[in-house]
C-alpha cells in the first residue's frame, strides 16, 4: 500500500467519487469499469486520465509514487471541487477540532477501555451464532450459468439459465457486463432470469455469490449488419440498415434534422458487430473514407472516434478539427494518450471534406495514415483478442463512403463496403 504524504486525502477524494458514481465496491472494478470512469471524467472535466493512471490511484496497480498534481486537480474537479487545493482546504476545515473534541480527547483512554470491555462481551455472544453462516465451505462445482438472446434485434433481452443447487446465500446477483449497476438479483431456487442490452457488443456476464464471481461467460450481441444509433440516455434511438445504407452509410435527412435541432451535444454512431471467427484484432488493416456532416454550434469540432472492437479490449483512434485536438484521447488497448498532456495535432483534420483514413495493426504495432501519408505510429502490449466489430462515433453526425477490413494473417478481406461500384 502506498504511503505518500497525501495518501489519506486522496483516499477521501476517491470515496467521494465512489459515492457519486454508485458503482458498488471499487474492489470489484476491473479494466472496463476504469475505461468508463476515464470517459466520464473526460466528459466532466475535459481532461483524460488514462485507465493505467486510475488503476494506480485506486491501488489496482503497484506504484509507490504520489499522483501528479494535474491528476489530483482532475480528480478533485470530478468530485465537485475547483481543484486539489480547494478539496484539501475543505476537508481540513471539517477536521479542525471543535469544543467537543477538545473536551473529550483528554479522557479518550477511559472511553476506549470501556468500549473494549463492552465490545468483547458482544463478540463472545455473537461469534458462535455467526460461525454457521460462513459461506466459504459452499460447493460451487454444480453451479450452472448460461445465457441466450431472445432476438436478433436491439434492444435485446437475454435469458439467463441457472442451477444454484446447494447454494444457501441470499446475496446472489447476475452482473450483465462491466457496469456494476447493471445487476439482477436472483434467489437460490430460481432457474431463470432476464436482462436487457441496448447496444451491440462483446460482453462478459458474471454470476456473483456473496460478492464472489463463481461463474462467467461471454455474451455476444450482434448488430445484424449496419446499425445506426442516436445515443440518448438511458435508451438510444435506433436507425436500421434500410434507413442508413444507400450510396453511403449515412442517416436520412429527417434524423439529421433531429440532431441539428438539439441544444446540447448528441453523439451518434454506426455499428457493425459480428462473428468474424478467428480474425486477430492485433493483425488487421482497416481502410475507410469518412466525413462529418454537422459542423456548426456544438458540433464545430468535427469529432470522430473510430473504435476497433476486440473480444478482450479495444482500440480508439480519435480525429477532430485541428483547433480541438486538446480534447482528444488515443487508446490502444493498455496504452492511453491524452491530448491535454501529449501533442495529438497529427489527428487534426478537416472532416467537412472526405478523408481517406487507414489504420494498420501488425503484431500490436499501430500505424495511422491520412491520404496515404503516415501521421502516427505506436505500440501497445495487451492483445485486444479476436476482432468482433467496428464502431464510428460522432459528436453530431457523419458518413462512411468506403470501408475495407483485411485480416493480415490470412491476407483476406473480411468486410468490404464500396458504394462507388
Amino acid at each position: 500500500m502506498s504511503t505518500y504524504p497525501e495518501h489519506n486525502s486522496v483516499k477521501r477524494c476517491l470515496e467521494i467519487i465512489e459515492k457519486k458514481l454508485q458503482w458498488g465496491d471499487a474492489q470489484n472494478w476491473h479494466n472496463d469499469v476504469f475505461l468508463e470512469l476515464s470517459e466520464k471524467i473526460k466528459d466532466d472535466t475535459s481532461v483524460l486520465l488514462s485507465v493505467t493512471t486510475l488503476k494506480r490511484v485506486w491501488g489496482k496497480v503497484k506504484y509507490n509514487s504520489a499522483p501528479s498534481i494535474s491528476t489530483l486537480n482532475t480528480l478533485a474537479q470530478f468530485a465537485g471541487y475547483t481543484n486539489w487545493r480547494d478539496f484539501k482546504g475543505s476537508i481540513e476545515d471539517k477536521e479542525k477540532p471543535n469544543w467537543f473534541s477538545r473536551t473529550i480527547n483528554p479522557n479518550m483512554h477511559i472511553i476506549i477501555i470501556s468500549a473494549v470491555v463492552l465490545a468483547l462481551g458482544f463478540i463472545s455472544v455473537f461469534s458462535v451464532a455467526n460461525v454457521s453462516e460462513d459461506n466459504s465451505t459452499q460447493d460451487f462445482s454444480k453451479v450452472k450459468f448460461n445465457s441466450q438472446p431472445v432476438t436478433n434485434t436491439l434492444p435485446n433481452s437475454v435469458i439467463f439459465d441457472l442451477n444454484l443447487d446447494g447454494i444457501t446465500s441470499d446475496s446472489i446477483y447476475i452482473q450483465q457486463y462491466w457496469d456494476v449497476t447493471k445487476t439482477i438479483k436472483v434467489n437460490a431456487d430460481q432457474k431463470q432470469a432476464t436482462g436487457i442490452y441496448y447496444y451491440p457488443g462483446y460482453f462478459n456476464a458474471t454470476l456473483r455469490v456473496d460478492g464472489k464471481v463463481v461463474r462467467e461467460h461471454d455474451l455476444f450481441i450482434k448488430s445484424e449488419g449496419w446499425l445506426g444509433t442516436l445515443d440518448y440516455k438511458p435508451v438510444p434511438k435506433y436507425v436500421d440498415k434500410a434507413n442508413i445504407v444507400s450510396q453511403k452509410i449515412s442517416f436520412p435527412e429527417v434524423i439529421l434534422e433531429e440532431i441539428k435541432q438539439r441544444e446540447k451535444p448528441l453523439q451518434s454512431a454506426f455499428h457493425y458487430v459480428d462473428n468474424f471467427r478467428n480474425v486477430s484484432g492485433d493483425n488487421i488493416k482497416i481502410s475507410q473514407t469518412v466525413n462529418t456532416v454537422l459542423n456548426e454550434k456544438w458540433a464545430v469540432c468535427q469529432s470522430l472516434r473510430i473504435v476497433i472492437l476486440g473480444s478482450e479490449s479495444a482500440i480508439i483512434i480519435p480525429f477532430s478539427k485541428l483547433g480541438c485536438v486538446s480534447n482528444l484521447g488515443l487508446m490502444m488497448s493498455d496504452v492511453y494518450l491524452s491530448g491535454k498532456k501529449n501533442d495529438l495535432s497529427m489527428f487534426g483534420v478537416d472532416l467537412s471534406e472526405n478523408q481517406k483514413i487507414d489504420i494498420e495493426i501488425i503484431d500490436k504495432n499501430v500505424t495511422v495514415s491520412i491520404a496515404d501519408k503516415i501521421i502516427y505510429s505506436g505500440k501497445y502490449n495487451t492483445s485486444i483478442g479476436r476482432f468482433v466489430g467496428i464502431r464510428y462515433r460522432f459528436i453530431g453526425a457523419g458518413q462512411i463512403h468506403e470501408l475495407q477490413i483485411k485480416d493480415l494473417n490470412k491476407k483476406k478481406t473480411v468486410l468490404e463496403t464500396d458504394f462507388a461500384n
